[in-house]
């Protein structure tokens, strides 16, 4: 079925739409997600509110707009909302300014595509051992506890390798953010 009788039908309260929506999105949803979470179960959350909030804004939908480009907006501002009080300032600065932006387009897209090809050179950057041990966590989904049996590591070498390599990303996007 295609995505904009997807959308129709979700307006019209539909639970079918709604979980096939959902099963084809959530995994993109997490993962963007994590790139900017620490933990799994923030990040699950995370994926709960943007379908929460997809499903109660449901008679607000458009099926001729990106519902994909939706579902980054939503969940760029509820980890936005998660951040604000816990990040640096010009990272706060940025936030302010997305959080203003009421309405996306193909330009948001471009940009959300952009962002995401971006960050996967960032990621390719990365020490090796620190980008396996990345993508174990974030492509893979693997908790720190699997990647460290998995790598005979400690839980420890995995949680501050997870968190060198956020920095190191969280760095770039705001380096990015500024000559956008």
């Amino acid at each position: 079925m295609e995505e904009n009788e997807l959308i129709l039908l979700l307006k019209q309260s539909s639970k079918e739409a709604f979980t096939t929506l959902y099963k084809k999105y959530w995994k993109q949803v997490y993962n963007f997600s994590r790139l900017y979470l620490t933990s799994q179960s923030i990040a699950e959350e995370v994926v709960q509110e943007v379908f929460i909030k997809v499903w109660e804004s449901r008679d607000f939908l458009r099926e001729d707009e990106n519902f994909k480009g939706l579902l980054f907006i939503i969940t760029r501002n509820l980890i936005f909302n998660i951040h604000r009080k816990s990040v640096n300032e010009d990272f706060y600065k940025i936030t302010v300014l997305s959080a203003m932006e009421s309405s996306y387009d193909i330009e948001e897209e471009i940009e959300a595509k952009n962002l995401s090809e971006y960050i996967d050179l960032l990621i390719a950057e990365l020490p090796p051992r620190r980008r396996e041990i990345f993508n174990l966590s974030r492509k893979e989904n693997k908790a720190y506890k699997e990647i460290a049996l998995l790598l005979n590591i400690s839980e420890k070498t995995v949680e501050n390798q997870i968190s060198e390599a956020l920095k190191y990303l969280r760095k770039n996007i705001v380096l990015l953010s500024l000559f956008v």
